[in-house]
């Protein structure tokens, strides 16, 4: 059976791989010029920069996707547990960082509060138990209907699951302090949303975060990418690069062809990686679109970002690899990016920049440091040349402040990637970083379905689709389809 795979990104390359592996004949079509996907590299001077995904979380999940192959991670890259995790800083002032350590952080945040160690205790054992169950019982599991959610286990472990209640709802309760508040909401963004609008049992990430700990696979997450790319290569699966795909040509509800700018292939079975709206309302005419454009146009994004690729000719002082700035008026922050309304470049946005050149020898030449500077911003805005070289003189002025150093000097390679950007070089709807963010109402059942509605043959995985956003789940969601097929077509 003839698979075609439209886009390289984690979900393609994952579902590539997993069912190469199978039996399958695989081609994977990808419009740009390697595999990852927003896990692409820029490569410049000697400096190298993961240009998407800089953290390495859940490694429980990849250890369940590397054992499909009765591999490891660790065949394919040296991993290694960051301490400190992360290093926050608040405002002008406060410097904090979350170790590896456990006891350390209980230490730590009973210095924000009294019994903020206790406090830490009880909310990380309610984030374990979440989190367990979350894999045991939800992950790995497709949902095409509310049938699918009427579980005993599920409704059991209702009262616990919190529905009504947000995030920032939710910690707030259990802690009084600015610093443990931020610490344990801030985490929210890796599933690129607002603690305000976020169901509180996402705070099973606190589990993954601070008990699983932050790892770093040596060479950056590109490790990871191309041990994906070479699982899908050595079970035969065929990958065509600078390829854009132009039309899913549908007849008696089966894609029968799809048409690039270079070739027409006809599959048996086509899987979208590639952006949801896009292939949607691109490759698809409308009577075979199974999410019409008002329904794209209800949903909530998550941010865009603007992120810069700095290369420095020396070591900078003061940084953790993974470091969070933290604006004290956090909440106007998160209007900024959240509220169609209130959208704009913010005045003064928390940030977040990314030194692997710390861990890594690979990133930078002998003497220098690679930074990764993200920072959030709403999806649709206006996207110049002039705003971006302003937003981002700006954020300098403050992270040299803060660090007390000249880093502006000693800069040989800048590149700056922002909404258009990911529009261009991904097709993103508007510009969003990681697609839809994880409210209550576009969360399992009520994300983009994994099988269309529409055409027989055609499924989707990747970061718009259930578990959602992250290099994990975006594997895991790869997994789902994988599997969902195979039942469907006996491949057993």
């Amino acid at each position: 059976m003839h698979v075609v795979i439209v886009g390289a990104g984690f979900g393609g390359l994952s579902a590539a791989a997993l069912l190469a592996r199978d039996g399958f004949d695989i081609t994977v079509i990808e419009k740009n010029e390697q595999p990852g996907g927003r896990g692409s590299v820029y490569s410049s001077k000697g400096f190298n920069f993961d240009m998407g995904p800089s953290w390495y979380l859940m490694p429980d999940i990849y250890q369940n996707f590397y054992q499909e192959f009765d591999k490891q991670p660790e065949d394919f890259f040296e991993l290694e547990r960051l301490d400190p995790s992360y290093r926050m800083f608040f405002g002008d002032k406060k410097v904090a960082d979350i170790s590896a350590d456990l006891d350390k952080n209980y230490e730590l945040f009973e210095t924000f509060e009294k019994g903020g160690a206790e406090k830490l205790k009880k909310y990380l054992d309610s984030s374990k138990e979440l989190y367990d169950f979350s894999i045991d019982e939800m992950l790995y599991k497709d949902y095409r209907s509310v049938l699918d959610l009427i579980d005993g286990k599920l409704i059991l472990k209702g009262y616990k699951l919190r529905l009504w209640e947000n995030l920032q709802h939710y910690v707030n309760h259990q802690f009084e302090s600015d610093e443990a508040r931020k610490i344990l909401e801030y985490s929210i963004g890796f599933l690129g949303g607002a603690p305000d609008k976020t169901p509180s049992f996402y705070h099973l990430v606190s589990h993954a975060d601070l008990n699983l700990g932050v790892w770093y696979p040596q060479g950056g997450l590109r490790k990871v990418v191309q041990s994906v790319y070479q699982l899908g290569e050595s079970y035969g699966a065929k990958f065509n690069f600078n390829e854009s795909v132009e039309l899913l040509e549908v007849h008696d509800k089966q894609v029968k062809r799809v048409i690039t700018d270079k070739a027409v292939y006809e599959p048996d079975m086509v899987i979208v990686n590639a952006d949801y709206h896009h292939s949607e309302m691109e490759l698809l005419t409308e009577e075979n679109q199974t999410y019409k454009r008002d329904y794209w146009e209800k949903r909530t994004l998550s941010p865009s970002a603007l992120v810069a690729y700095i290369g420095v000719k020396k070591k900078i002082k003061g940084l953790a690899h993974h470091n969070l700035f933290l604006n004290k008026d956090w909440e106007e922050g998160f209007e900024s990016v959240f509220d169609p309304e209130k959208a704009a470049w913010p005045d003064n946005p928390s940030y977040y920049v990314n030194v692997p050149s710390i861990t890594d020898k690979s990133a930078a030449p002998e003497g220098s440091d690679t930074l990764y500077i993200l920072v959030p911003l709403a999806p649709g805005l206006e996207d110049t040349n002039e705003l971006r070289k302003k937003f981002l003189n700006h954020i300098m002025n403050d992270l040299e402040s803060k660090l007390g150093l000249n880093i502006r000097k000693d800069i040989v390679v800048q590149k700056i990637f922002a909404l258009n950007d990911f529009k261009d070089r991904y097709n993103a709807y508007q510009g969003t970083a990681f697609g839809l963010t994880h409210t209550l109402n576009q969360t399992a059942l009520w994300r983009p379905a994994h099988e269309s509605k529409k055409v027989k043959n055609l499924y989707y995985t990747g970061q718009y689709t259930h578990p959602g956003i992250g290099v994990p789940m975006t594997m895991v969601s790869s997994q789902i389809v994988v599997n969902e097929i195979k039942d469907k077509k006996n491949f057993n």
